[in-house]
């Protein structure tokens, strides 16, 4: 193997490499926008869950609600 055959040979590997880095860089944004999704998702459902609970709590009369958003426990 000469030399000119040497240096081919590595930029095949180097052209290779830089491709599949390319493509793992558009894996992770693709990941990472589909993870800030989600996240927004469950964020959602835990707003709607907790007003969800603090309804029915206000309804079977353990807490009261005196004023616009602000539960407070019964006494």
């Amino acid at each position: 193997m000469n030399v000119t055959e040497l240096l081919a040979g590595l930029q095949a590997r180097h052209d290779e490499t830089t491709a599949r880095a390319a493509e793992l860089r558009d894996q992770m944004q693709h990941l990472t926008a589909a993870l800030a999704e989600t996240e927004a998702r469950l964020a959602e459902a835990s707003v709607n869950i907790t007003r969800s609970r603090l309804g029915r709590l206000t309804r079977q009369g353990f807490l009261t609600q005196p004023g616009r958003g602000r539960y407070q426990k019964r006494t």
